[in-house]
């Protein structure tokens, strides 16, 4: 009996050894990141975390502004992924990130439709009295949104379509109304259009990037990450090759070069 309690004791003296080193061998980070980036990032996480076992990697979307304002107020986020740079050179500026925003992509946007035939559509058609709502994301605080509001107003149809208008927290709740039947058509993102669980349901035409701001899209690593490697790892992975082709696939234009 006395040996058995002595092993007993060993096995747990063992256990408890052993704990922390596994603590500090597994590694965690979370990465907030624009709705836009939601299948290409899907992606290149999951081939990442295959070759990292045991490391894990969680990814919070939404709307640029109010991921950025999140991190303002504490949000325990290691990486921000914005779809627009400004979001990223604002956080630097005062103080919440410690590196400099880096450039990763340049995105498109354009007509999405479930029950109309988008890629013959033109954005005068969007002014049909038969169109009866269109979803776009919020001005406020999502890129695309603002994008969308550019455009309508450079194509002069803003005035005649403000009231058909309905707003998505992101691209992808505006993405979501036109395949739910709560809006006609949507002004989305085409990373979101080329996914296939969006393609399978509908069609796109390209809207010129000469009607709105371009969509350089930029990260940085918060405060919160500057000390984690894994922050680091990943965002060499990002560079790769394998993860280069999974943004291109997705329709994201390297940085420096011209959209698709």
């Amino acid at each position: 009996m006395r040996r058995l309690h002595e092993f007993l004791a060993f096995c747990c003296l063992i256990v408890l050894t052993l704990a922390p080193l596994r603590a500090a061998t597994a590694s965690e980070i979370t990465i907030a990141a624009a709705s836009d980036l939601k299948f290409a990032l899907q992606e290149i996480v999951s081939n990442f975390q295959a070759a990292h076992k045991g490391d894990k990697v969680d990814v919070i979307y939404g709307s640029s502004g109010k991921l950025q304002t999140q991190i303002r107020e504490g949000a325990p986020f290691d990486i921000f992924f914005s779809a627009d740079i400004a979001y990223a050179r604002a956080l630097r500026k005062d103080g919440f990130a410690a590196t400099e925003p880096t450039p990763y992509a340049v995105g498109r946007i354009v007509l999405w439709s479930a029950t109309r035939d988008a890629a013959k559509m033109r954005l005068e058609d969007l002014a049909d009295p038969k169109i009866g709502k269109i979803a776009i994301a919020n001005p406020a605080h999502a890129p695309y949104g603002r994008c969308a509001e550019q455009v309508l107003r450079a194509a002069g149809l803003w005035d005649k379509v403000k009231d058909k208008l309905v707003f998505g927290e992101n691209i992808s709740q505006a993405t979501q109304y036109a395949e739910t039947g709560a809006a006609d058509v949507a002004l989305t993102a085409l990373s979101i259009a080329l996914s296939k669980q969006v393609a399978d349901r509908g069609g796109y035409s390209l809207i010129p990037e000469t009607l709105h701001s371009r969509l350089e899209q930029a990260y940085v690593v918060t405060r919160q990450g500057a000390d984690k490697a894994l922050a680091k790892t990943f965002l060499d992975y990002l560079k790769t090759g394998q993860s280069q082709t999974i943004m291109i696939k997705f329709g994201f234009a390297p940085p420096g070069q011209a959209a698709r």
